[in-house]
């Protein structure tokens, strides 16, 4: 039996608010009008000019405006820095090493290593997270001998030019209300910089190597989740990313099907289809603010309705198929991409130079 002064301290303890799922910022909520928007603008875009590649220009406005709150010189500087050093990169090793593929393989393990690098000390982060993205997707594709590379490149540039142009237009209707406080940034041991380093670079090229191997040229969604999970920078982290990219796909999949069967034979008309594609985009927008803004959920459903509505899918294509191979094919990519870093956390940690601290 409950007394009363017991009924009344359980009913303090557990408030009302505790249970509630807690509401977007005034901040949060501009970020989110900011990334529907930016996603919706780069998809009309490439729509109305008709340009190839148009998951570049859904994706690419989302990774911008969703991965980091701000824009400043510094941001843009390294997104368009990473832009000009991918075409150079790319063009040569795929332009000169295309015949060696042994060679070329370890030229871009080295790229990637690099890049992890600067991702796991932390102050050019984003210069190393969009090259390794875009990086990944551009090699993936250009080696392939039916793909016009001068096109790739150009597309891509034309994408990130784009991009850049799309964020500050967003960020200037739809400015912070409040001024943002810069997450802490904490010093980090040489070991677990070249555990991260190696951990994200060599899982990163046996990614490229088995989609090139099995030419896997129509699973992106697989890839980028091979890619998007490493920016956790570490095994533990990664099966988190893992779980919530997985869910997040097929909530993806499962509402741009919805989607098209909802417009079927009305797919036509365009400014439908921009509409519940840009609400689409403000749904997974507000799960992607409120989980913190990382490669969650609400990131994975954010790409998975870029590049499935940045292929221009109509009521004459199969997207169920479409989208249970999408989802199928980036869980094997996951399953197997966790069970390389299994193995490799194990041999990292069972040397000291790359062994984690015990605190990590």
């Amino acid at each position: 039996m409950f007394t009363k002064a017991a009924i009344k301290t359980v009913i303090k303890k557990t408030p009302i608010e505790a249970v509630n799922k807690p509401a977007l910022s005034q901040n949060g909520l501009r970020q989110c009008l900011r990334v529907a928007g930016g996603g919706s603008l780069g998809f009309i875009i490439s729509q109305l000019m008709g340009w190839n590649y148009g998951v570049f220009f859904t994706v690419f406005p989302m990774f911008l405006l969703g991965m980091v709150p701000i824009l400043n010189g510094s941001i843009i500087r390294q997104f368009l820095a990473n832009v000009s050093l991918n075409a150079l990169e790319v063009s040569l090793v795929v332009g000169l090493l295309k015949h060696m593929p042994v060679v070329m393989t370890l030229v871009v393990l080295g790229l990637f290593l690099l890049r992890f690098n600067l991702m796991a000390k932390g102050p050019l982060f984003l210069f190393g997270a969009n090259g390794v993205l875009t990086l990944s997707i551009l090699l993936h594709f250009a080696s392939y001998p039916g793909v016009d590379l001068s096109d790739l490149l150009a597309s891509n540039i034309m994408a990130s030019l784009l991009a850049v142009f799309i964020a500050m237009l967003m960020h200037t209707l739809f400015p912070d209300v409040e001024p943002r406080q810069l997450p802490p940034r904490g010093a980090k041991p040489a070991a677990q910089i070249r555990h991260e380093t190696l951990m994200g670079g060599i899982t990163a090229t046996l990614s490229f190597v088995v989609f090139q191997m099995f030419d896997l040229r129509d699973s992106l969604s697989a890839q980028m989740a091979t890619i998007l999970i490493l920016f956790a920078l570490g095994y533990s982290g990664a099966r988190v990313s893992a779980g919530k990219r997985a869910i997040g796909t097929l909530l993806g999949c499962n509402l741009a099907l919805a989607m098209q069967l909802l417009l079927y034979t009305q797919s036509h008309h365009f400014l439908l289809v921009i509409l519940l594609y840009w609400l689409g985009l403000m749904l997974f927008a507000r799960e992607h603010i409120l989980e913190g803004g990382g490669s969650g959920i609400g990131f994975g459903g954010l790409t998975t309705l870029g590049i499935l509505f940045g292929q221009s899918l109509g009521p004459q294509q199969d997207l169920v198929y479409s989208a249970l191979y999408r989802f199928s094919s980036m869980s094997v990519a996951l399953v197997g991409t966790l069970l390389v870093m299994a193995c490799l956390h194990c041999l990292l940690n069972s040397w000291q130079p790359t062994r984690l601290p015990k605190s990590n």
